[in-house]
């Protein structure tokens, strides 16, 4: 009796050794196929269909649009609004001339040169704020203060401080994307996890070495877009020192065009100035901003596919 107990008893304790088994079998299967998924990646097909196609309509709709409001006489000064054809010739003729190109690096090597700047100052000024009480509660306050503030109202003191050239341009740049990274990093830190900080001093990693292989990794997301919104007000204020303080001895960039523009009275020059602005900005987050979010995000299985 007591050997069929133990015989019975070992059968249940299989069973359910075989059952634990099974669940374990398919917790792995799951993971994997989580994984997989999240590591696959998109054909090429899906993302010119849900990525590249939306857009490309989107300019055609404009397109269509535009010229509508040209072939049906319903605005008829051209220096009011110009033909898109007005405008593409435009861009022709500075293409031939072998203008385009340079107006376009003027900016960007300035954009982002000055953008690496302010990243270098940035990043470790937001690091003291968010760790250090006494710093942020002294300077807290200034660099939100100095976010908001626009960024040509840095423009007049910059020239009358450095003059015309390319330290006034890096200056106004410096004083308008600073504080957005700073303040990015800061708002980053302040959403790590307690839990992080304390297994961080547990395994020794206190100091710089805590800042940078806990604090700083925990708070990528927060300093990415505070980056995104850095290099944001760095092209925005490198534009309004283009277009304020215009010189020949500084080169024509993109804002240098616009103001040339307004001063020829040429709505076909402006609009050229316009979207040669926006097409450096958009191409900028395709190519830098928008990968390394995903990579980010990915990484932290936040983000499955895309």
């Amino acid at each position: 009796m007591a050997s069929s107990d133990t015989q019975t008893a070992q059968t249940a304790q299989t069973a359910r050794t075989d059952e634990t088994r099974e669940r374990s079998a398919g917790l792995e299967a799951g993971l994997d196929a989580l994984e997989t998924s999240a590591t696959t990646r998109t054909p090429f097909s899906v993302t010119a269909r849900t990525k590249i196609l939306p857009p490309l309509v989107a300019t055609a709709v404009v397109l269509v649009i535009w010229q509508g409001l040209i072939s049906f006489n319903i605005v008829t000064d051209p220096t009011k609004l110009p033909s898109p054809s007005d405008v593409a010739t435009e861009f022709k003729d500075a293409w031939l001339e072998g203008k385009l190109l340079g107006y376009i690096w003027t900016s960007v090597e300035r954009g982002l040169l000055g953008f690496l700047l302010a990243l270098a100052i940035g990043t470790p000024l937001g690091l003291v704020v968010a760790r250090v009480k006494f710093v942020r509660a002294a300077i807290g306050p200034v660099l939100s203060g100095l976010q908001s503030l626009p960024s040509v109202a840095w423009v007049p003191p910059a020239v009358l401080w450095l003059g015309l050239n390319n330290s006034m341009m890096y200056a106004v740049i410096l004083l308008g994307a600073v504080p957005s990274i700073a303040n990015g990093l800061v708002s980053g830190i302040d959403q790590v996890p307690p839990l992080f900080l304390r297994a961080g001093r547990t395994m020794g990693a206190t100091g710089w070495r805590g800042a940078w292989h806990i604090v700083l990794p925990a708070a990528l997301p927060g300093y990415l877009a505070g980056l995104k919104q850095g290099w944001a007000f760095s092209w925005r204020s490198l534009m309004a020192a283009e277009i304020i303080a215009s010189s020949p001895d500084l080169g024509i960039g993109l804002g240098a065009l616009l103001e040339n523009g307004r001063n020829a009275s040429s709505m076909p020059m402006i609009f050229e100035a316009i979207f040669l602005i926006l097409f450096v900005g958009i191409a900028v987050d395709l190519l830098i901003f928008s990968p390394l979010e995903r990579r980010v995000l990915r990484s932290r299985g936040l983000l499955v596919k895309g």
